[in-house]
């Protein structure tokens, strides 16, 4: 049973008028797929045909589960989905390196071919088994499931998981039934934003969240919901911006949102074509060169997001840098020069591994580089996204998840670098499961040992957990992982990869890395005024713009306050 039901003239006609997927007698079974954003043929056909009538079928009105949590892109899942709609060769990359860490269920119209597909030796690599992959059978439009697929929210933080659904924001009605067919699938309950007054339109390219109550967005959430008829004959919510924000926390538990200016050359306006959450406190950035493309108003929002918010622990949140790539050959160039959209922020957590989007090595190297230094231990696997990148999507887009039925939470602010080579490092965690919290270990060595030195964590107030790593002298990196073990028995690693990856921070001190001189980096200038009774400048001299992290130690190498965090402008600031 579908959550709307729609006149059964509807998939029949798409078919037949070849309106929404032209099918091919090649080898290549989806030729002509539908792009990301609106596609003239769909547009030409609900100028001719109503759009069909939506009937709800899941629940309507918010959870009534006490402290609602929407997971985070990095925690567990269960289930990783895809609509396989066209792009064969991508959906089969993707499909058979997800099933190494999940079940993979996809959708489609002809279960036979993905089937064959995936079985055989093609474009997509050698042929593969169906282990762990469940294909369901089902109408479809669309490739484009983050956008139409399950969203996984959590009753009483880590148990009582449900599926939220919004209302779609493309006139693709087998797309959006598709979170009830998965719902039925697993036997997980459904709300939907549906029905006044908590109508809400939505797409989850446009959405991320920290996993603790805070989303991020693009301003398109105000475009679409404020009234008016869609040009395909349906009405846009009517929700103030204070209205939208309170479905948001009555559905999915969010207590702050956070909303970006669009960009002006991303046309579908999804923050995920440009950023990514890698943690709770760091965000990875696309990257273009100074005034080039989207560059300027991604540097603005940057800007607006470090000044107004912070972290869940109350700190400015890190900024990891990455480079977005021009489309190559004639008639390329970066978005404001006609080119593909191409960028690296579009990739996909699934468990142990990241599923990168890749376009041509002299870009793809760095941006790999990039990921396995920021999350060590993690298997980052690159698929080339060149077929797909014109539609205006890459894996994130066509990729989407359901969170475990129990995860085992563990949440840590990753210690700093210091100074410090006398007193013991504090290792704090958040640690939870449905059933209670057994033990939490704390495992750490000294980088490039082998073993683990292991140290029981103890139970301190509001599910937190503590434990100290030992004062190490100058100059030792100190790699640690947190593993907690529930009641009922399950054991969970933070990060996910441990033993294989870890936090680490360095003793000793305190560099300025990524801004040497031969990056620009001219030096501190005197502080003024000095001696100071409120407020002391810094001058920072740098030859060129830079990102980095300012920030003030006490004498024992302990952070005090970060200082700025984000974007330096040249000379002096």
């Amino acid at each position: 049973m579908t959550l709307r039901d729609y006149s059964p003239w509807l998939h029949s006609a798409f078919a037949a008028c070849a309106v929404l997927t032209a099918y091919s007698a090649s080898a290549q079974r989806f030729d002509t797929p539908l792009s990301h954003d609106i596609d003239p043929r769909e547009a030409a056909f609900y100028e001719a045909n109503p759009y069909p009538t939506l009937v709800s079928r899941g629940e309507t009105t918010p959870p009534e589960f006490d402290n609602l949590r929407t997971m985070a892109e990095w925690e567990e899942i269960e289930i990783l989905c895809v609509g396989w709609e066209g792009y064969s060769a991508i959906e089969k990359q993707i499909v058979v390196n997800a099933a190494q860490e999940c079940e993979v269920i996809v959708l489609t119209e002809d279960a036979a071919y993905v089937e064959d597909y995936i079985t055989s030796n093609n474009n997509g690599g050698g042929a593969a088994s169906m282990d762990n992959i469940t294909v369901l059978e089902v109408p479809l439009n669309t490739v484009w499931i983050r956008d139409y697929g399950p969203n996984t929210v959590y009753g009483n933080g880590v148990d009582d998981r449900i599926i939220v659904d919004w209302l779609y924001n493309r006139p693709r009605p087998d797309d959006d039934v598709s979170p009830q067919v998965i719902a039925d699938h697993m036997g997980i309950d459904l709300y939907e934003t549906t029905a006044e007054p908590y109508d809400l339109m939505n797409t989850g390219g446009n959405f991320m969240s920290d996993g603790f109550g805070m989303g991020f967005a693009s301003n398109l959430i105000g475009d679409e919901n404020s009234g008016g008829a869609t040009w395909w004959g349906t009405q846009f919510p009517d929700q103030n911006e204070e209205e939208i924000e309170g479905i948001l926390a009555d559905f999915m538990g969010l207590h702050t949102y956070v909303r970006m200016e669009n960009l002006p050359f991303d046309g579908i306006h999804h923050i995920d074509m440009h950023m990514k959450l890698l943690d709770e406190e760091t965000i990875l950035m696309a990257e273009y060169p100074a005034g080039v493309a989207d560059g300027p108003q991604i540097e603005a929002n940057l800007e607006y997001v470090l000044s107004n918010h912070t972290s869940k622990w109350g700190t400015p949140f890190e900024v990891v840098r990455i480079p977005s790539p021009p489309e190559p050959g004639w008639g390329g160039g970066f978005p404001d020069e006609g080119g593909n959209y191409m960028t690296y922020t579009n990739s996909v957590f699934v468990n142990n591994t990241i599923l990168l989007p890749t376009y041509y090595e002299e870009f793809d190297t760095l941006a790999i580089a990039i990921y396995e230094r920021e999350l060590p231990g993690y298997n980052v696997v690159g698929i080339d996204c060149n077929q797909i990148i014109s539609a205006s999507g890459a894996i994130h887009c066509i990729t989407h998840s359901v969170g475990v039925e129990d995860p085992l939470l563990i949440s840590h602010q990753p210690l700093d670098d210091t100074e410090d080579t006398v007193n013991p490092y504090p290792v704090e965690a958040l640690v939870q499961h449905r059933s209670g919290i057994e033990s939490t270990q704390l495992f750490w060595r000294v980088a490039g040992e082998t073993d683990y030195n292991e140290v029981t964590m103890d139970a301190s107030m509001d599910d937190m957990w503590v434990a100290n790593i030992p004062a190490q002298p100058e100059n030792t990196v100190v790699q640690y992982y947190i593993q907690g073990a529930s009641v009922s028995g399950k054991v969970q690693d933070r990060p996910m990869p441990a033993p294989e990856g870890y936090w680490q921070f360095r003793v000793g001190e305190v560099v300025i890395s990524g801004l040497d001189g031969s990056q620009g980096f001219a030096g501190f200038q005197p502080a003024f005024p000095n001696p100071a009774s409120a407020i002391t400048c810094i001058p920072v001299d740098l030859k060129t713009a830079a990102a980095g992290r300012l920030v003030l130690r006490d004498a024992a190498g302990r952070l005090v306050f970060t200082l700025h965090a984000g974007s330096f402008s040249a000379g002096t600031s």
